[in-house]
């Protein structure tokens, strides 16, 4: 299996100022059960991407090609997701980990954080702006060390899976965890796609 570089600032949601079923679920119609975790869903039509929630997010890199091929690049990656905290205060870190042609993670949107420490209201930031920033800020960097000024690093889009509930939590966590010991069967490695054209 391939050894992944993966990063955990694993959390008690029940340590965050609203307990789990608030933090997962925004609405408590929203909280049912849940099957292991599923890479390629669609964006839910009318679902609000900036409320309180757990969400699971797949980014991979342009044309799926393994390019994250170096230290200097995980690291890279790395120190780019542990610093989102520090531009969005909402955002909680969970599971992460850095595969050779995608990155897994959870992201939790805990938006309660601002009325935690007294500072008011504050406009809601949606999943999709904080993927961004994650792949805009380490692309750049990437770029940088690359010396390959303005090329595309990530795919344009990126899956995500909305979290429901504890056991819906622990099947990804656990799903992330194991997913560098899977690398050999994974879909996105490129040797297995090209055994099964």
């Amino acid at each position: 299996g391939y050894r992944g570089q993966a990063g955990c600032q694993r959390v008690d949601l029940r340590s965050t100022p609203t307990g789990i079923k608030d933090v997962l679920c925004g609405e408590d119609d929203m909280c049912g059960s849940s099957k292991y975790p599923q890479r390629k869903s669609i964006r839910l039509t009318h679902y609000d991407y900036s409320q309180n929630g757990a969400y699971f997010v797949t980014i991979c890199t342009k044309d799926r090609l393994p390019t994250i091929d170096s230290q200097e690049i995980r690291d890279i990656i790395q120190e780019t997701w542990d610093n989102l905290p520090k531009h969005y205060p909402e955002v909680v870190l969970d599971k992460f980990v850095i595969m050779p042609n995608h990155i897994h993670a959870i992201i939790i949107i805990n938006n309660n954080y601002y009325n935690f420490v007294g500072a008011g209201l504050r406009p809601a930031r949606k999943l999709s702006e904080i993927v961004r920033v994650l792949k805009s800020f380490s692309s750049r960097e990437i770029n940088k060390y690359l010396n390959t000024s303005g090329q595309s690093f990530w795919q344009r889009n990126y899956h995500e899976h909305v979290i429901r509930n504890d056991n819906d939590l622990y099947d990804t966590r656990k799903y992330i965890d194991d997913n560098p010991v899977k690398w050999d069967s994974d879909e996105y490695n490129p040797a297995r796609r090209k055994q099964h054209l």
